[in-house]
């Protein structure tokens, strides 16, 4: 194309932003990005087409692993004031909004601070993630591998997310490519959940099995294990003093059922009803309650001890298991009930928790400790 040509385009675009609002301006400018991006020899890669959207249709994810405290969320304000968005947030569209696959804490800055939000004018600059990956088993993977390849994850919050890829029936071999790992860290990373059924895989079974197989070379790990293997493994809250670990196989609510993929002669729905039914239940649930904080030694010691996760819920669960036989994968009932009774339910649950501190020796905690969602470790 002639330069002259090239010039009178450039001039025709500049005729036309001319006179348009904030909103039409960035709506024009996306659109001609868009086109650019359709011929572009690059258009397969996600960073050749950035759009400026509404801070307000951006929205997190709810599996992200990564937590950051306020200082760094303050560094990460300096060092976009200072240098600019010198990386988009990677997203999902998902009708008229915008899901953070990648770029959560800078998402969060220009919405959360004053100055960024400002100067950028209510907009957040996203790429979108490639239509391929858009199911949510890939935008988890996707996420993980954004933050390991910065060497930045949160192993806790990863143990949990192997765990629901493991319940959308993702072999060990799948998941250790699209996370970026080995076979053998997924395994540990089972091994730290402690539930037995993750252990199996057919595909990673196999190669067991094969001729070159050595026997004992994978074990099951107790706690009678030697010192060595457990330090291995203990990988969430390792530094964390007040913490209780205990492997699956001493969990009473294991071998009562907490972790079965369903309950004989139940429909799915009507274990979702019974679940619920037992929660509106406050008298109940809270007598239960004290069954589980005093028979259930060793799992309450390695779940509530674990100051990183949802202790709330896991009263909740542990408890619908005990009275109920209700495993925990129909916690999903607990939706069924209305504002008023789940906040009755986290109340009960919270009291529970803390008389189980108490005669520990340790200092009470609020509700939004209990519901913790873990440590923070990713920065950008």
């Amino acid at each position: 194309m002639k330069q002259n040509s090239m010039n009178d385009i450039i001039t025709k675009i500049n005729e036309q932003a001319k006179g348009l609002s904030l909103d039409e301006k960035v709506d024009f400018i996306n659109s001609i990005r868009e086109a650019l991006h359709e011929v572009s020899p690059f258009k397969n890669e996600p960073v050749d087409f950035v759009r400026w959207v509404k801070n307000t249709a951006v929205k997190a994810n709810d599996y992200n692993p990564n937590k950051v405290a306020p200082p760094e969320m303050e560094l990460l304000e300096v060092s976009i004031m200072n240098d600019g968005y010198t990386q988009p947030i990677v997203g999902w569209k998902q009708d008229d909004a915008v899901e953070v696959v990648d770029g959560f804490h800078r998402h969060r800055v220009g919405k959360e601070s004053d100055v960024v939000n400002q100067r950028v004018q209510g907009y957040l600059p996203v790429v979108n993630i490639r239509n391929s990956q858009s199911g949510k088993n890939d935008r988890i993977a996707s996420t993980i591998r954004h933050n390991r390849a910065r060497g930045k994850h949160q192993v806790n919050a990863m143990s949990e997310i192997v765990i629901e890829l493991k319940n959308r029936n993702w072999t060990n071999k799948r998941i250790a490519k699209q996370l970026g790992m080995d076979e053998e860290e997924v395994l540990r990373l089972c091994q730290v959940s402690g539930l037995e059924h993750l252990f199996s895989d057919n595909d990673f079974s196999q190669a067991w099995e094969s001729s070159d197989y050595v026997e004992n070379e994978y074990t099951m790990l107790t706690d009678d294990s030697e010192s060595l293997d457990m330090d291995s493994i203990k990988i969430p809250n390792e530094s964390d003093s007040f913490r209780v670990f205990h492997t699956y196989d001493k969990w009473e609510c294991h071998k009562a059922g907490f972790y079965a993929t369903k309950k004989e002669g139940f429909t799915a729905e009507e274990c979702k009803i019974a679940y619920a039914d037992f929660f509106r239940n406050s008298e109940l649930f809270a007598q239960t309650l004290v069954k589980v904080t005093s028979e259930w030694i060793n799992s309450c010691e390695h779940y509530l001890t674990n100051r990183s996760m949802n202790r709330i819920a896991w009263l909740g669960q542990a408890a619908a298991c005990y009275h109920c036989g209700l495993p925990s994968v129909y916690c999903s009932g607990f939706n069924l009930l209305s504002e008023e009774e789940q906040e009755e339910a986290n109340g009960v649950a919270l009291n529970a928790l803390n008389d189980w501190l108490f005669f520990r020796g340790h200092q009470a905690v609020t509700m939004k400790e209990a519901l913790s969602a873990g440590r923070q470790t990713e920065l950008y």
